[in-house]
């Protein structure tokens, strides 16, 4: 069925799920951005069938907001009394513990079913200029129920967003998201950041080769947005922060006591385990 699609914000991940939309399904697309040069390329593209306002927000069948975790919840609670009764609003946010606990209930109190929602694949780069039909192929799609969830709105979005090109969609509690995605995504990037800071990093040219590319890949990035994102969820990923401190002190006690036969078997450990999660997953 044909039905009417709310993207608030055309950046990366919403010009992505606009792009994807138009290039697969016959569904119309209302586009909302702040920045007007974003929405008429958006319109020039026919990646949104038309620009968004308050008004409009009264027509969507399904909403989907693409900004960071706190415009998110001040977006939605501002303009609830727009959203018809029975939308299904799902955020595409990094983080949901934050925005479910603050949508979550209120979007049952005022009619609409709150989805929480995290794609899982994204660029180094970021703005609708990098947006592309195809990002999310092959992708998992993760959401996150929350007490303003019908089962009918869950299997709505579920089969909407694998018509998309998502290869799955992970079922889970905001919680778990959280702790899960401090180890898989914002370590990976507080890491990589903080790599890239050594004073060799600028005298590297002719000597890295894939590692250094691999380890790099997401030093860059908006500051604005992965810093929001790790202030709300600081528990998890000063977790994993810790432990990764306190695993590369074991490497670093191996290299300075020049003890061999511990560096082998903290190396074999990490690389048997690498092995065996790839086993897994095949």
């Amino acid at each position: 069925m044909k039905k009417t699609i709310g993207i608030i914000g055309l950046g990366l991940i919403g010009g992505s799920m606009a792009k994807a939309i138009k290039s697969r399904t016959e569904h119309r697309v209302v586009g909302f951005d702040r920045s007007v040069d974003v929405v008429n390329r958006a319109l020039s593209d026919k990646s949104i069938d038309l620009a968004g306002d308050d008004d409009s927000l009264s027509d969507i069948d399904i909403l989907l907001v693409a900004l960071y975790p706190k415009q998110t919840v001040t977006f939605i609670k501002e303009r609830s009394g727009f959203i018809k009764k029975g939308c299904v609003v799902c955020d595409l946010c990094g983080v949901k513990r934050y925005v479910c606990d603050a949508l979550g209930a209120f979007g049952k109190e005022r009619g609409f079913s709150f989805v929480g929602g995290h794609p899982m694949a994204g660029r180094e780069f970021s703005g609708y200029e990098y947006a592309l039909s195809t990002l999310f192929d092959g992708a998992s799609m993760i959401l996150t129920p929350t007490e303003g969830t019908t089962r009918t709105a869950f299997d709505e979005l579920s089969a909407f967003f694998l018509s998309l090109g998502f290869s799955r969609v992970v079922e889970t509690t905001p919680e778990n998201h959280d702790r899960m995605i401090a180890f898989t995504s914002q370590l990976a990037h507080v890491v990589s950041n903080a790599y890239i800071k050594s004073p060799e990093a600028t005298l590297h040219s002719g000597y890295s080769a894939n590692s250094y590319k691999d380890l790099t890949r997401v030093a860059r990035l908006n500051e604005e947005m992965w810093a929001e994102l790790f202030l709300c969820n600081q528990e998890p990923l000063l977790d994993e922060i810790d432990t990764i401190i306190r695993n590369l002190g074991q490497y670093r006690e191996a290299i300075a006591q020049n003890d061999g036969d511990r560096l082998r078997a903290l190396l074999k450990t990490g690389s048997d385990l690498k092995k065996a999660i790839d086993e897994n997953l095949d």
